[in-house]
């Protein structure tokens, strides 16, 4: 399945993050096949997501290139919320499918939270809580001159995707 970005991408949020018309503030870094979106309900500071442009719900269905810049904006978001948040590691994962626990089914996309030696994660699941102290406009301020740095470098383009 195929979706374009922008106006017509329906109910999908990682489409609609992309368009031109009301570009996400969450929006970290883009590449030509990828990009870095903060998730809106994170688990932990930092909590962001590598996603494909186009509009694939499976592995088997992106391309080798999709698939390099996945993995490529992924080492670079590790990159950033290691440097960002001196995270002791980082949770890397995707859900492909319902029945796998997918919050989006039909946009694949990877996630990276950060963890630290103690934190609170375990409150998530056994508790329906969540400790979040930094409010997503702050994360996206800390990351965001971090990913234009390293992204510039890495993609040899600039990331920025916002005027702001």
């Amino acid at each position: 399945m195929t979706r374009a970005a922008g106006p017509d991408a329906g109910a999908c949020v990682f489409c609609a993050a992309l368009d031109p018309a009301s570009l996400s503030p969450l929006l970290l870094c883009r590449g030509a096949r990828a990009f870095v979106i903060l998730n809106k309900y994170p688990y932990n500071n930092g909590h962001l997501m590598v996603v494909p442009v186009r509009h694939v719900g499976r592995l088997a269905d992106a391309t080798a290139a999709e698939l390099s810049e996945i993995i490529n904006l992924a080492r670079i978001s590790e990159m950033a919320l290691t440097e960002a948040y001196r995270a002791h590691g980082i949770n890397v994962g995707m859900n492909v499918g319902r029945a796998a626990g997918a919050g989006v089914r039909d946009h694949l996309h990877v996630h990276l939270v950060p963890r630290w030696e103690g934190d609170t994660n375990f409150l998530s699941v056994v508790g329906d809580t969540r400790v979040v102290p930094e409010e997503p406009a702050a994360s996206v301020a800390r990351l965001r001159p971090i990913f234009d740095r390293l992204a510039a470098s890495a993609l040899g383009t600039p990331a920025a995707p916002t005027d702001a």
